[in-house]
C-alpha cells in the first residue's frame, strides 16, 4: 500500500513538472513569435468600424486586469474597446499601442498597468524604465488627439507566480509618481487604489480572490470610479 502511494505520489508530482514545463516552454514560444501579442486584436480590430461623428469611443488598456473586466456588463450602452491582454508589461503595451489604440480613433483611452512590470514578466525593470514607458504611451496619445485617463497600479503584497517581491513598496512609489506626472501634464488620474486597498497596502480580501486580480465586487467598486475619470477627460 505504502509503495502504491509512493508511486501516485511520485507520478503526480511528475505530471506537475510537466505541466509546468510545457506552460513555461509555450510561454517563451509566444514571446519569441510575437512578443508584443500582436495578432491578439488584429481581426478585431480590422472588422471595428470607425467611430461615428458624435461616438465618444474609450480604449480600455492594460494587462489581465482590464482583459478581465466585462465592459458590456459594467458599462453598458457605451461605446467602449476592451484592449487588456493578461500578463502583459509596460514595453509590450508601447509596442502595440499604435496598433491596439490609436488606429480606433477614440476619444479618451484609460491605461492601467504597470502590474505585471513589477513582477518581472518580460524581465526585471527599474521604476525610471516603467515611468518612461507609461509616458511614451501618454505622448502618442496626446500627439494624436487622444485624452488620457491614468490608472493608479492596484495594490498587491504578494504576486502568485512570482513570490517574494515586496511589492507594495513600489506600488505606492509608482502610483505617487503616476499622480505628480498627471498633475504636471493635464491629464486625468484615476484612483483606483485608496478605494481598494487595505490595512496592509494588499489589496482587500472581499474585492479579490487572489489578492491581484479584482473579483465582481472588486470591478462593481472600480466602475463608478472610471467613469467619473472618463467623464472628466472627456468634458
Amino acid at each position: 500500500m505504502k509503495r502504491w502511494l509512493l508511486v501516485t505520489v511520485g507520478v503526480m508530482c511528475m505530471v506537475m513538472v510537466s505541466n509546468v514545463i510545457s506552460a513555461s516552454a509555450q510561454s517563451e514560444d509566444q514571446l519569441r513569435k510575437d512578443w508584443a501579442q500582436l495578432t491578439r486584436y488584429a481581426d478585431a480590430n480590422a472588422s471595428l468600424p470607425p467611430p461615428a461623428s458624435d461616438e465618444k469611443r474609450v480604449v480600455f488598456y492594460g494587462d489581465s486586469i482590464t482583459d478581465a473586466w466585462p465592459l458590456a456588463k459594467s458599462f453598458p450602452g457605451k461605446p467602449y474597446v476592451n484592449r487588456g491582454i493578461s500578463g502583459q508589461t509596460t514595453p509590450q503595451m508601447l509596442v502595440r499601442f499604435r496598433q491596439d489604440v490609436l488606429s480606433l480613433k477614440p476619444k479618451a483611452v484609460v491605461i492601467l498597468a504597470g502590474t505585471n512590470d513589477l513582477a518581472q514578466n518580460t524581465g526585471p525593470e527599474t521604476l525610471e524604465q516603467i515611468e518612461g514607458y507609461f509616458k511614451s504611451m501618454c505622448e502618442l496619445a496626446r500627439e494624436n488627439h487622444i485624452q488620457v485617463v491614468l490608472a493608479t497600479i492596484l495594490p498587491a503584497l504578494d504576486f502568485n507566480w512570482r513570490p517574494g517581491l515586496e511589492p507594495a513598496p513600489k506600488v505606492a512609489k509608482l502610483n505617487e509618481w503616476l499622480q505628480d506626472y498627471v498633475r504636471a501634464n493635464n491629464f486625468v488620474y484615476l484612483d483606483y487604489y485608496s478605494s481598494l486597498v487595505d490595512e496592509h497596502k494588499g489589496l482587500k480580501k472581499s474585492l479579490s480572490e487572489d489578492g491581484v486580480h479584482p473579483n465582481p465586487a472588486g470591478y462593481a467598486v472600480m466602475t463608478p470610479l472610471a467613469e467619473k475619470a472618463i467623464a472628466d477627460a472627456l468634458k
